[in-house]
């Protein structure tokens, strides 16, 4: 079962990488990119995704939680903290109280 799952999520991601060919800066295709591989456990190819998205779109408020999400996976809680706090700090600048709240509750675990 694990076997058919990953072909799955390979040809998930090689279909997202097609259409990141003709459209290298959409950054909801390179959001999804990095969801896929944060599954498949390629957490570094999953941070890079995320990092090119927030290079391209700083807004894209979603990336901000799932790069915290994947850096704290890989290790790495103090970069995962600054990611939180950049994107609790842009949440407030787009008045999203959704996002800044879910932002702040995984500082606050982490912190904890």
């Amino acid at each position: 079962m694990q076997e058919i799952n990953n072909n799955t999520a390979q040809n998930r991601i090689q279909r997202l990488t097609q259409m990141l060919q003709e459209m290298p800066g959409d950054c909801f295709l390179l959001h999804a990119l990095g969801l896929e591989y944060q599954k498949m456990g390629e957490l570094q190819l999953a941070i890079e995704s995320f990092q090119r998205v927030l290079a391209i779109n700083e807004k894209y408020i979603g990336t901000y939680y799932h790069l915290g999400k994947t850096l704290e996976m890989q290790g790495e809680p103090e970069s995962a903290i600054a990611v939180y706090e950049k994107g609790i700090l842009i949440a407030r600048e787009l008045n999203d109280r959704h996002a800044m709240n879910e932002l702040q509750m995984v500082l606050d675990e982490l912190t904890d």
